[in-house]
């Protein structure tokens, strides 16, 4: 069986949203990064946390997970933010763009009917910092149904924690996991 998949959002949970006074964490570093369509003299300004880099590989090298980038930064996030965090090419969903003004334009993050689809019946731990209740029931009825499935949700202003991924692991590499994964294994 495939190693469960780590879905992670960009903005949110490694770039946190300022503060109402405009500040971002202290162990951020300000980039400023030119997103696919953007010209070279219109740069966007983001901050990241250069920890964040090993932290989201010590779990992938522990064959814990598959990371793999779900944020609208989609390819960028692979050419832009992975390098600025010493993370190597980790693919990424190729997200739609949808023409939506809200988050949860049908009660639920944009980005989920596209990842089920996606995931099929993939284990999935889920990194993002916008997921509603009918997320977490999305999530739930996965796992009741037998597909291991974890969603973690930062402070979108103070953004990814080791404790976040500390939950992954122990998601990860937990009874209800492994079980899974042998099931799957015996009905190959």
């Amino acid at each position: 069986m495939h190693l469960p998949y780590l879905l992670l959002d960009i903005d949110g949970v490694l770039i946190p949203f300022p503060s109402a006074d405009g500040t971002t964490p202290a162990t951020h570093t300000r980039h400023d990064v030119i997103p696919t369509g953007r010209s070279a003299d219109d740069p966007v300004a983001i901050w990241l946390n250069p920890a964040h880099g090993p932290m989201v590989m010590d779990v992938a090298h522990g064959s814990v997970v598959a990371p793999v980038w779900c944020t609208s930064w989609r390819q960028d996030a692979t050419t832009l933010i992975g390098p600025l965090l010493g993370l190597p090419p980790i693919p990424y969903v190729d997200l739609p763009h949808p023409q939506i003004t809200t988050s949860h334009p049908n009660g639920y993050l944009w980005k989920r009917d596209h990842i089920d689809t996606w995931l099929a019946d993939a284990p999935v731990a889920w990194i993002d910092d916008d997921f509603t209740d009918l997320d977490q029931e999305w999530a739930a009825e996965r796992d009741a149904g037998g597909i291991p499935t974890l969603l973690v949700q930062p402070d979108p202003y103070i953004g990814l924690l080791p404790e976040h991924l500390a939950t992954v692991r122990k998601w990860a590499t937990g009874k209800p996991f492994r079980d899974a994964a042998t099931a799957a294994t015996a009905k190959s």
